[in-house]
């Protein structure tokens, strides 16, 4: 089988609809969004709602839209918000809780971007008037930043524990949610239930080109849907885009298993190999980190070798690379990538 170059690893983001789903979106039926007759969009949103077990679901541009949203429909201003401190929230989106919201963020610690409720009982400001308010708990599944990671229902259970206790709202950041559910083999619903608002991203693994969706009860995506329109998210004729999206949950969701599959063979190859160091016990699911030596070479300057050779990765710190699996990257482009990386390596 011959492999389509570049083998692109650095996002799963880069997907591109396929055939099937350019054709899916091609012939959607539209209408007006910000009207609410757009009935492929309204499609979409049952459905979402439905998967994670809300009452009511809105689609918007992207999942940072989708985060941002959220944070607004659940504090005000001056409020502060727990995450931790390898957040999407607060590293990737521009200081968006800050500027749109009005509210802080107090970091809390642990390994691979998850914790614990004992860290946010810990976090939890005192009712005194000198403190910003604790108002909101984020938890990210998959976390980016920590290889994506997956949450344990009981580490979220006992969070929203503590949450109820302190009078907390809690959001999930589920923009690679579904990986998290194939990997651990839960039904949305059993995570999304724990949460007042969840995202979920179509535009990764799921393959689809543009959108996220916000779940949570009819009033809250009541006020997402004022604040879509604020932040300039309300869009018209949307159901050709909410059709990938539609079409993406309908048939890209299993599949994820085959990209998990593909992660952790890369980093079983990368574990084997001079110069570069990784740990193939933490893949779960599509996301690989690995170092590379200080007294080889940068992680920059190690991609920029791949890069020569048709494979394509991320450099996202001095000496350290992100590979992200996805619908586009093949079993046999993974071996392709692997021959690269040991080409690569062997020519300095």
């Amino acid at each position: 089988m011959s492999v389509p170059f570049p083998v692109d690893l650095r996002s799963d983001t880069v997907t591109r609809p396929s055939p099937e789903m350019r054709r899916a979106m091609a012939e959607a039926e539209v209408g007006d969004d910000v009207f609410g007759d757009d009935p492929t969009v309204r499609r979409l949103q049952d459905r979402v709602a439905a998967l994670l077990g809300k009452e009511a679901a809105i689609y918007v541009p992207s999942g940072s839209m989708a985060n941002q949203t959220s944070i607004r429909a659940l504090t005000q201003p001056g409020d502060e918000i727990i995450c931790h401190a390898d957040s999407h929230i607060y590293h990737y989106e521009a200081g968006a809780p800050a500027a749109l919201s009005g509210c802080s963020m107090r970091h809390v610690q642990g390994a691979r971007g998850l914790f614990d409720a004992e860290a946010v009982r810990a976090a939890i400001r005192s009712p005194d008037s000198h403190f910003p308010r604790s108002a909101l708990v984020v938890v990210e599944n998959t976390h980016n930043r920590g290889g994506g990671s997956c949450w344990s229902l009981e580490a979220i259970a006992g969070i929203r524990r503590v949450a109820d206790e302190a009078g907390l709202r809690m959001h999930l950041d589920g923009a690679r949610l579904m990986n998290a559910c194939v990997a651990k083999r839960h039904a949305p619903a059993e995570y999304t239930r724990y949460f007042d608002t969840v995202s979920t991203c179509f535009s990764k693994g799921l393959g689809a080109p543009v959108g996220s969706a916000v779940a949570g009860s009819a009033e809250v995506i009541r006020r997402v849907h004022r604040f879509r329109k604020m932040f300039g998210g309300g869009m018209r004729q949307a159901g050709i885009i909410a059709a990938g999206a539609l079409y993406a949950l309908e048939h890209n969701i299993e599949r994820l298993a085959e990209d998990h599959a593909n992660a952790r063979q890369l980093a079983a190859a990368i574990a084997g190999m001079p110069k570069v160091s990784t740990d193939p016990k933490t893949v779960e699911t599509n996301i690989v980190y690995f170092d590379v030596d200080e007294s080889y070479r940068s992680a920059k300057s190690l991609c920029e070798a791949l890069r020569e050779r048709q494979v394509w990765m991320l450099p996202v710190a001095p000496q350290r690379i992100r590979a992200v699996t996805h619908l586009d990257v093949s079993r046999e482009a993974i071996d392709e990538a692997i021959r690269a990386l040991e080409s690569s390596l062997r020519a300095s």
